[in-house]
């Protein structure tokens, strides 16, 4: 059964970012000509992304959602609903009218489809983590990180798809060729479905429902106000999560159209960030197995200043014009996100006690998604058109590493703890 959940937490992770960033890479694409046509190119793109951050947005309203009935009635069922929802919406955009054939309600029916997206995703990674570290609670950075390496296949099976979508000739792309990635998500769904549907309740939420349950008299609990009534730890998770949000939007969805206006091919800018997420997915579980060993604390600090000083370092690579240049910069900044990102599943999730624990580590992880992630590319178009250079986005996500480095120095350290 703990091989079931942990292969469960991996394909439904994996489905339900593959739908999420597939949403991100067709706004950097194609999404300005399809559904905001009447802007300019510029004006275009920050529609786009505009669009991409509604999603994010839903997210902590998904995370209280999901998280409320996870930490009241149990994480299965709320895995369950999850990726139904988001394969549902997902397959919806494949079949949306464009701007030509209805006018205004094409982008309004887009950002409809986005927030509900964003309602799902807010319930996902939570329940996934959480099922995957109380099943194998002895080694919970390692079990943890199996739901967080779906981050990076559905990375990789985003980009791959469009990828292959891109290869189409002529107007192919732009006529039929998207739909394509979006309506294979209804096989995808199936399939993790089956899966979800086979495994068990965790076994450690169970017993804390039996033992509220022979609590006599004792009033029923709201987790969202047993969380906010103590907010340490919830700020805290916010910031630890800011950083490692920021940056994988930056290198994983922004790149693409900061790619396409430099020149670099289509191909070649949506195969590197291919190759990026192949990194961090390898290596994912390399950091998470460490911090089970060295800790929380020095994986993420260590992750999030390597984080900040692999920007610069891309952009500067990039700047070469060099295809291979531009490969190398990427894969350097997924490999320092892979080191930050790794243990932050595990540490959210001890942070707070069981019946708080899917409520508590999922809004803290879907703020930071919103804020960090969800506005990180709009920031970036926006900075790029403001100053014509990349050094005020790299400093901008240096301020979001500074934010999670400050977090470790106040967080418990937590991978030796009892859940």
């Amino acid at each position: 059964m703990r091989n079931r959940v942990l292969l469960s937490s991996f394909f439904g992770s994996v489905i339900e970012w593959y739908d999420f960033y597939l949403f991100g890479i067709a706004s950097a694409a194609v999404f300005n000509k399809l559904f905001f046509p009447e802007f300019s190119s510029t004006a275009g793109t920050l529609a786009s992304f505009a669009t991409l951050a509604a999603g994010f947005i839903a997210r902590p309203i998904g995370g209280i959602i999901w998280g409320h009935f996870g930490d009241k009635v149990g994480r299965k069922g709320m895995l369950v609903l999850s990726i139904v929802l988001m394969g549902v919406s997902t397959t919806l955009v494949g079949l949306l009218p464009t701007y030509a054939a209805i006018g205004l309600w094409a982008p309004l029916l887009l950002v409809l489809m986005r927030l509900i997206q964003g309602v799902s995703a807010g319930g996902e990674w939570g329940g996934a983590v959480l099922m995957s570290m109380e099943h194998a609670p002895r080694r919970r950075g390692l079990s943890s990180s199996v739901a967080q390496m779906g981050l990076y296949g559905g990375i990789l099976l985003a980009n791959g798809a469009f990828a292959l979508a891109s290869a189409a000739t002529g107007d192919a792309l732009m006529t039929w060729g998207w739909r394509i990635p979006f309506l294979i998500s209804a096989v995808l769904v199936v399939i993790g479905l089956w899966i979800r549907l086979g495994v068990q309740e965790s076994p450690i939420f169970k017993q804390a429902r039996e033992r509220a349950e022979q609590a006599a008299g004792e009033k029923p609990r709201v987790p969202l106000l047993d969380v906010l009534r103590r907010p340490k730890n919830l700020l805290l998770s916010i910031a630890l999560v800011l950083g490692a949000f920021a940056a994988s939007a930056v290198y994983g969805t922004w790149i693409v159209s900061f790619g396409i206006t430099e020149g670099f091919p289509r191909a070649d800018i949506l195969n590197a960030v291919l190759v990026s997420a192949a990194i961090g997915l390898v290596f994912q579980p390399v950091f998470a197995y460490l911090s089970d060993l060295w800790g929380r604390r020095v994986i993420v600090g260590v992750g999030a200043v390597l984080q900040a000083l692999s920007f610069p370092v891309m952009f500067a690579l990039m700047d070469t014009g060099s295809v291979g240049a531009m490969y190398l910069g990427i894969s350097l900044a997924a490999f320092t996100h892979a080191i930050v990102y790794s243990p932050l599943g595990a540490w959210l999730g001890e942070l707070f006690p069981t019946t708080q624990r899917y409520t508590g580590a999922s809004l803290g992880y879907q703020i930071a998604g919103t804020v960090g992630g969800g506005f990180a590319p709009l920031i970036c178009a926006s900075i790029l058109a403001a100053t014509g250079g990349t050094t005020g986005i790299s400093l901008f996500i240096g301020a979001t590493c500074l934010l999670t480095v400050v977090a470790v120095f106040f967080a418990a350290e937590t991978s030796r703890s009892a859940l």
